[in-house]
């Protein structure tokens, strides 16, 4: 599973954490935090459920495609046989 890119959070101080915490809680209010944390915990959880599933049809998929048999294509323009009675006699340079 690939890392998920965490350079701006290892980058925020207790006190960005802090002032972002008190912003949210100034916005949505303390009755409202629990539930939106609720409803941030579910979406994470069925993000990760949506790239899980993506991620094993796409595995799946390669591996049908290995096991299938490569059988090389025959060519569809085989070679042309003469038959006798399609030859053209050949004319002797004294016919002219």
């Amino acid at each position: 599973m690939p890392a998920i890119p965490t350079a701006f959070i290892q980058s925020l101080g207790w006190t960005e954490v802090v002032l972002i915490l008190f912003l949210v809680l100034l916005l949505f209010g303390a009755r409202r935090l629990p539930e939106l944390a609720r409803s941030f915990g579910k979406s994470i959880k069925e993000f990760k459920k949506a790239t899980s599933e993506i991620e094993d049809d796409i595995r799946s998929a390669i591996e049908d495609e290995d096991e299938k048999p490569r059988i090389p294509k025959k060519s569809t323009l085989e070679k042309p046989v003469a038959r006798s009675e399609d030859r053209v006699p050949a004319k002797k340079e004294s016919e002219h």
